[in-house]
């Protein structure tokens, strides 16, 4: 039997269809709003997974090229390895969902979603993540609560659900927010130096379209949601708890009290660990997992204690202060920029490439092929935590974290039109300890600084943390890896002294209240200031000039009918023009031109040229340099423009009468002419007018210098 529930959102309606796909799966189920539709099935092993400690979640989000009418590029001409558009959905799918399943179920988990239509319209990511909602809810999955997603845009100070892709290029936010009937879940995105106030406002905005999802999927789990699996709560020894309590609890206790390196705390806590395993291992055989986890917890519990009752954390800070900060730009002598930003002991070690058109990202998927001119991209070597490690292809993590970063600072990159480069960041993480975005961000913006990039202002970035036990609750600035691990929230803020720019937040436990966000982006917003304080100090202002390193760039506009005058037949024109002058030229269909050179002088020199080619010629005007074509009895054709010739009659070659050209001019020969009318499209030339005017002015500078003494004839008459 098929089942389906509607609601309107943004305006639009939203659709759920259950009981016609994917009929094997726990649950799945299609969502459609406008003609993009997802299909979402959920699926679990009916045996939890031996021997670990985390929970097995998967969640794939897949775009199929026919979904939009396209074959897939490439030999193959099939879908492939996901795509950074691909991955990022599927983060957005995850993130709120996974919180919300029983700590205990150790099941196999995977949540898969396929674009089958798309519009061109209204983006598919977060229908993936209703449907991955919707799917486990009427599944027999445990799961603890729905949880709906909605993108939200702000027009001229409006808040528009699910913006279209059109809206969006108009918009000064983007959010994608995700939540339950009580509270936000997951936040995502970017804006133009949006007010906190705004930001909170937009999370209200979006929460009671969130809500109005939730009652739709909880209606359809009520009709046909299947039974749910049990699941057995975890259970300890009681004696075990209470021998390993005896042994560890106070020397963990003073662990957690002592201001330890990450390296040495880590060490203590291992030391500690196999003393207690080694001592309990003959009376509770085969139970050291068991041992583990009871200490991993006690860790939790002490740590989260101190901070909720004395307000101080595992390295001596209050809950609002920033880690020690170092700065250094410039340490990188031939890249275009660099940074280095070291905050406690998180370190980003950043470089700025910049290049010309031809070095655009092109983004091929369901959407439009488009070029993307800033990059930047996020390095998480093992090494930077002290491990040994697989070092191959880039991860979930790494895409996620460097478009976080890209988000929060491309809006302080300059337009094409005053900045022409194509440009590429590159953050690689030397030493992790919490925040590595949030130091990308910062080592970002002052590589930007240092390489020239004429930026329009500051933008740092800061990671806030949450410890909450019933009503009582701590907020941390700039949160340690540890406070990430054993908090209750991960709440990234990226902006200027006016406002935000980006924004991510993930939680760990079942929603948090609007209080508490509000709280966040306040001290947020105090610990960003102190940190813009520290890079303005490094560096004030952009660097006056790019790097000697960095290609010579000049950017020009055309008429857009002389576009083909450029080009020429079969490109045979700006062939010519790139051979000659050893540069690269780029035309937009808007006229704007771009040349890229190996050194300014260069690049001059192939823009001088583009001008006199698209030219127009105009009466009077004197054009150097000009080359004699051809020579005939009656005269001499002159080039004075690119494809542009007109005649030098023989009257008008010389001051004096002269009998045959040829004694005068040479085909080949450079010489000055003044265009003196144009008929039916034929020029009338003339060197005469030139040699003229240059003995008239000869006569009038003689005639002004009497005895050695100049006379002024231009006087200021200002009084």
């Amino acid at each position: 039997m098929v089942y389906t529930k509607e609601v309107e959102i943004g305006g639009k309606k939203l659709t759920i269809e259950t009981g016609k796909l994917a009929k094997q799966a726990n649950g799945s189920v299609m969502v459609r709003y406008g003609d993009t539709m997802v299909l979402v099935a959920a699926v679990a092993a009916s045996e939890p997974m031996q021997g670990v400690d985390f929970f097995p979640l998967s969640v794939e989000y897949r775009e199929k090229a026919f979904a939009a009418g396209k074959i897939p590029g490439g030999f193959l001409k099939r879908e492939g390895k996901p795509s950074d558009k691909e991955v990022l959905s599927s983060r957005l799918i995850d993130r709120p969902i996974r919180p919300l399943f029983p700590s205990e179920f150790k099941n196999e988990t995977q949540v898969i979603a396929f674009v089958y239509s798309f519009d061109g319209e209204n983006d598919a990511d977060v229908l993936g993540a209703v449907g991955a909602s919707a799917a486990l809810a009427i599944s027999d999955i445990p799961f603890l609560e729905p949880v709906g997603e909605v993108r939200v845009g702000r027009i001229d100070g409006k808040y528009i659900i699910n913006p279209t892709f059109e809206e969006l290029q108009k918009s000064d936010l983007e959010l994608v927010v995700a939540g339950t009937t009580t509270s936000i879940m997951m936040v995502e995105g970017e804006a133009t130096e949006v007010s906190e106030n705004d930001i909170l406002e937009a999370l209200k905005f979006a929460h009671e379209e969130i809500k109005k999802i939730v009652n739709a999927i909880n209606e359809l789990a009520a009709e046909c949601g299947k039974p749910k699996m049990v699941v057995a709560k975890e259970e300890f020894d009681a004696n075990l708890v209470a021998d390993v309590n005896a042994l560890a609890y106070d020397k963990f206790k003073e662990i957690v009290s002592t201001v330890l390196s990450k390296e040495a705390r880590a060490e203590k806590n291992k030391e500690l660990t196999n003393e207690v395993c080694a001592a309990l291992a003959e009376k509770y055989p085969e139970q050291e997992d068991v041992i583990k986890t009871l200490l991993h917890d006690m860790e939790k519990d002490l740590m989260r204690k101190r901070i909720l009752e004395e307000g101080l954390r595992l390295d001596g800070r209050n809950t609002k202060q920033v880690r020690p900060i170092s700065i250094e730009t410039g340490l990188l002598p031939r890249t275009h920029g660099s940074a280095l930003f070291t905050r406690g002991e998180t370190q980003s070690l950043t470089t700025l490439t910049l290049g010309s058109k031809n070095d655009e990202q092109i983004i091929d998927g369901l959407q439009t092929e488009y070029k993307k001119r800033f990059l930047l991209h996020y390095n998480f070597p093992p090494f930077s935590v002290g491990e040994t490690g697989r070092y191959s292809g880039t991860g979930r993590r790494e895409v996620g974290h460097g478009n976080l970063a890209e988000r929060s600072l491309k809006y302080i990159v300059p337009e094409e039109s005053v900045f022409p480069y194509t440009i590429r960041i590159n953050s690689d993480i030397l030493e992790s300890n919490g925040s590595s975005s949030m130091a990308t961000v910062c080592a970002g913006c002052l590589a930007l600084m240092d390489g020239g990039v004429p930026v329009k202002t500051h933008i740092a970035g800061i990671a806030m943390g949450l410890i909450k036990e019933d009503d009582k609750y701590a907020i941390l600035t700039d949160i340690l890896g540890n406070e990430d691990h054993l908090g209750d929230m991960d709440f990234k803020v990226a902006g200027s002294e006016n406002g935000v720019t980006g924004i991510q937040m993930d939680i760990k436990i079942q929603g948090i209240s609007f209080e508490i966000m509000e709280n966040a982006l306040a001290q947020a917003k105090e610990g960003r200031l102190h940190i813009l304080g520290l890079m303005k100090t490094a560096i004030a202002e952009s660097n006056a000039q790019v790097s000697q390193y960095a290609p010579s760039l000049i950017s020009m506009k055309i008429r857009t009918d002389k576009i083909g005058a450029v080009i020429g037949p079969g490109g045979k024109v700006i062939q010519g023009i790139q051979k000659e002058f050893s540069v690269e030229i780029f035309i937009d269909d808007d006229g704007t031109v771009n040349i890229a050179a190996p050194s300014r002088e260069a690049a001059n020199n192939a823009k001088n040229y583009i001008k006199r080619l698209t030219a127009e010629p105009e009466i009077g005007e004197v054009y150097e340099n000009c080359k004699v074509v051809k020579i005939t009895d009656f005269g001499a054709f002159v080039e004075i423009l690119p494809g542009t010739q007109g005649l030098l009659h023989v009257s008008q070659i010389d001051t004096k009468r002269i009998n045959k050209v040829s004694d005068v001019l040479k085909e080949g020969e450079l010489i000055t002419v003044k265009l003196l009318k144009m008929e039916n499209g034929k020029l009338s030339l003339s060197r005469k007018a030139v040699l003229e005017d240059e003995k008239n002015k000869s006569n009038s500078s003689e005639e002004n210098v009497v005895e050695g003494i100049e006379f002024k004839t231009d006087f200021n008459t200002e009084a």
